[in-house]
């Protein structure tokens, strides 16, 4: 957790900050380069949670295991919570996990992530701070042997009102490629966080996808997360989290 006192309009999440692998998984039988892969983590995500988050004076918190043991962004039931598969790569210590071995990474990585969330949000809101949630991924360029046009996508679940906002200030970024739901959409199943802690608190949420060769140096991270604040600044502005004169502090 980054800054829990932090009093700006947003909390800042990053499910997918590490590719840590705890040693009681045994590497879950991955290959070094497989273990370092996209398939483990969102390259750069983290880097550029922490430059929104700073911008925003906003909390955040990320996670601090490898997506393949457990993915904070997945429910426990969902198969994808921990795959036995992602894209190309087998993850051999994720084959016919048993429930009790399920239920035991659940209570192990995913109940504080969300206690965590769930907790801030708590005291947020009973000290009537104004909140938004933001959560921030990266994606590669390249999936299944189709390449993406995609260069930021804004996603969101049933409640598009951060995402509107924002998609009304991509005229100011003429040179970039940015969709919405794209390169994943809902029925994709990527928007666990936002429904579980944004719209089950009526919380304003967008999740922010970038491909993630475009977050592979400080400068480009410092880049793409200058062009998100041109559009996160002006919509939480629009939403009342944020006054004017903050927009550039």
């Amino acid at each position: 957790m980054v800054g829990d006192a932090m009093s700006g309009p947003a909390l800042v999440l990053c499910e997918h900050a590490s590719n840590h692998i705890p040693p009681e998984y045994d590497g879950l039988g991955l290959a070094v380069e497989a273990a370092q892969s996209h398939a483990a983590w969102d390259p750069g995500a983290r880097a550029l949670a922490v430059h929104i988050a700073r911008a925003l004076r906003a909390p955040m918190i990320a996670g601090a295991v490898s997506r393949l043991v457990y993915d904070c962004n997945r429910p426990p039931e969902a198969q994808s919570a921990m795959p036995a598969r992602s894209e190309v790569i087998d993850i051999p210590g994720n084959a016919n996990l048993s429930a009790k071995q399920r239920a035991a990474r659940t209570e192990a990585i995913y109940r504080p992530f969300i206690d965590a969330v769930g907790g801030l949000l708590d005291r947020r809101r009973a000290n009537a701070v104004p909140t938004a949630l933001i959560t921030v991924h990266s994606f590669t360029p390249v999936y299944h042997g189709v390449e993406r046009s995609t260069e930021i996508g804004l996603l969101h679940d049933s409640d598009a009102t951060l995402t509107d906002a924002m998609l009304r200030c991509t005229l100011k970024l003429p040179h970039r490629q940015i969709d919405r739901n794209q390169p994943y959409g809902p029925e994709d199943g990527v928007t666990h966080s936002l429904q579980i802690h944004g719209i089950a608190r009526d919380l304003p949420n967008v999740m922010i996808e970038v491909r993630n060769d475009l977050l592979q140096s400080e400068a480009q991270i410092a880049q793409i997360g200058g062009e998100l604040l041109t559009l996160l600044r002006p919509a939480l502005i629009h939403l009342g989290l944020m006054m004017q004169g903050r927009a550039h502090g």
